[in-house]
Formats: structure tokens, sequence, C-alpha cells
């Protein structure tokens, strides 16, 4: 990856596990709708991400995203996997950060 910056977060070190379950659990208590995306080659002209499964409507708990995130992780694990939380109201994206950076 280099120097290339990926989306919110990306200045820092990577995140830890506990890091990560603090933030998905921001995205639900906000209100927000998690879904997970990712790519093999991220980008400034990549705009577009795959998605993982259906966004996480009804979920409740952190820990349901976080097995979903694992199982992305096990599935693409030379893929950067990001965690995006929707608003319904506003109709897009307002959080959106890399959990996943292939080594």
């Amino acid at each position: 990856m280099g120097g290339m910056k990926l989306e919110t977060f990306s200045y820092l070190p990577p995140l830890s596990r506990e890091q990560v379950e603090r933030q998905v659990r921001y995205i639900i208590e906000k209100g927000l709708i998690p879904a997970i995306e990712y790519t093999y080659s991220p980008g400034p002209q990549e705009t577009y991400w795959t998605m993982w499964d259906l966004p996480l409507f009804d979920v409740r708990e952190a820990e349901e995203v976080l097995k979903e995130l694992e199982a992305c992780r096990q599935a693409h694990p030379g893929a950067y996997i990001k965690l995006i939380g929707y608003d319904a109201r506003k109709q897009g994206q307002v959080v959106s950060f890399v959990v996943h950076r292939p080594s």
C-alpha cells in the first residue's frame, strides 16, 4: 500500500479488534446500517468496491458484524475490506473506513 491513504482512520496504525468493535458499536448506536465491502485494487480511480452479502439491516450486536467481517477476511484474505455505516434518512454512507489490509 505504501503511501496511499484510504478513507477515515487511514493515517493511523491499523485498528485493533477492540477498536473496530468500538466503531461497530458506534455505528449501531447511531442507528446506521452496517455494511461490508472489499476490493483487490483500491485507489483514487477505483470508487466501486464489491459488497459482501447484504447490508446488516437488523443487526443489534457488534459481534454479528465482527463475525461477518471475519467471514469476509477468510473468503478474501488478499483484499482490502472496509466497514460502512449507511444512514437511511440521508440515503447514503456517513462512515467508511478500512478494517483489513492484505500483507
